[in-house]
């Protein structure tokens, strides 16, 4: 019984050392013998649990998908007011930093989509739920008659999560003139215009 738990336990430890590792290597220099450094492990040890690289780098990859929207959302449904909630879900939109490990990593796996069916569907996947966090605040926001904008709610989802991804993808690149505190800004003073001013 307890061997199943090991293996489960063996592979989140595999994603993490992936996910330190393409951020200090890039996914297009990326290799097993990378993340088994990383990990402390020998390339073979690392080949018991997966087939070969694709193989984790598509797990890391709906893995990174599921905890950036999966942090998010808890956070933001633990928040009664829209207008908090709108605030909850800009910041936690935007990498921390250019050192986010995690951003970046996502990031770089869109480079993958066109080219691998599973990585286009966790991008997919990545979005979809990115529009469905800012429909579900807007929706709740106009519902509790805080948020008065004139643009319809899909709208206002599809344009925040292009701009928390463009924004991100400065931040992450190392771009000086963008940072995260301007980012937040911009998109808080756009929503503030839009009619939908965050706490």
């Amino acid at each position: 019984m307890a061997r199943p738990k090991r293996q489960e336990e063996k592979r989140a430890a595999l994603i993490e050392a992936t996910i330190a590792a393409g951020a200090a290597r890039g996914l297009r220099s990326l290799s097993l013998t990378d993340v088994a450094a990383h990990a402390g492990l020998t390339r073979g040890a690392v080949l018991y649990y997966y087939e070969d690289l694709d193989a984790l780098l598509v797990e890391t990859h709906a893995a990174g998908v599921a905890r950036f929207c999966d942090e998010r959302d808890a956070l933001v449904d633990a928040l009664d007011d829209p207008r908090e909630q709108l605030a909850v879900a800009i910041d936690r939109g935007l990498p921390h930093g250019p050192d986010d490990a995690l951003m970046r990593l996502l990031y770089e796996f869109d480079v993958l989509a066109g080219l691998s069916a599973l990585h286009d569907e966790h991008v997919q996947n990545m979005y979809v739920r990115q529009l469905a966090t800012y429909r579900r605040v807007f929706a709740a926001g106009r519902s509790a008659g805080v948020f008065r904008s004139g643009m319809d709610d899909e709208t206002l989802a599809m344009t925040f999560v292009a701009l928390e991804d463009a924004y991100g993808l400065h931040i992450v690149g190392g771009n000086e003139l963008m940072t995260v505190d301007t980012a937040r800004t911009a998109m808080r003073r756009l929503a503030d215009e839009l009619g939908c001013t965050p706490a």
